[in-house]
């Protein structure tokens, strides 16, 4: 089936990235940078992804923020940190979930998250790693995270704002209403190829429609 795009979506949606390039490429740059930061800045990444199924990132960022200033998000058991999750769904489940984390990152007690991210050269086996091991992270989550560490500008993060655009631009006939593995790779190699083709870096891609969702740029 041939898919027809509006006609002048593609100039527009380049003219708006030209207003957004300087800002979004900054962006970028910050997250490039985490991996040099502590393992407890980078474990707070992975925790705000932890939360951001079906919850607003900007609520999920607070909830992080939160339990960091309250020393929580290295020291708290569930029913500590799920008061400060009220605020995001299914929050007792991802109390749990980042607990779980902590645990199986921690070696007598100290985070070891950086070096176990750093035994892997290839991010497509790293992200693979996460998805099979880290409870509560499907394919959108670990390539959020590792979007948010300078270490996935490859991968696709097919939220909700990413899907409506790509509908729109007829890059998807449809949004799917679930997601397995394989239409989830299916997708993101589209949203690859369509990249290429306006001359857009998927990253950049990312951030931008997330933008024109949201109207500001934001993880």
């Amino acid at each position: 089936m041939t898919v027809v795009r509006e006609e002048g979506a593609i100039p527009a949606l380049q003219a708006f990235y030209q207003e957004r390039k300087e800002a979004i490429q900054k962006r970028l740059a910050e997250f490039r940078q985490v991996m040099q930061w502590t393992d407890g800045e980078v474990f707070a990444e992975l925790c705000f992804c932890l939360l951001t199924p079906q919850s607003s990132a900007k609520v999920c960022w607070e909830a992080v923020t939160a339990l960091k200033e309250r020393t929580l998000l290295l020291k708290g058991q569930p029913p500590e940190l799920e008061p400060h999750l009220r605020s995001v769904r299914f929050s007792e489940s991802k109390a749990k979930y980042i607990v779980e984390a902590r645990n199986m990152f921690s070696t007598d007690g100290k985070l070891q998250l950086k070096s176990r991210i750093s035994s892997f050269y290839n991010p497509f086996e790293l992200r693979e790693w996460f998805v099979e091991n880290v409870k509560g992270l499907g394919y959108k989550e670990a390539s959020h995270f590792l979007r948010n560490i300078g270490l996935g500008e490859g991968f696709a993060i097919l939220d909700r704002h990413i899907l409506r655009n790509l509908n729109r631009l007829r890059v998807i006939p449809e949004i799917p209403a679930t997601i397995t593995k394989k239409r989830y790779l299916e997708i993101e190699e589209k949203l690859r190829r369509f990249a290429t083709e306006i001359g857009i870096p998927i990253a950049d891609l990312d951030l931008l429609f997330w933008s024109r969702e949201t109207g500001w740029i934001f993880k």
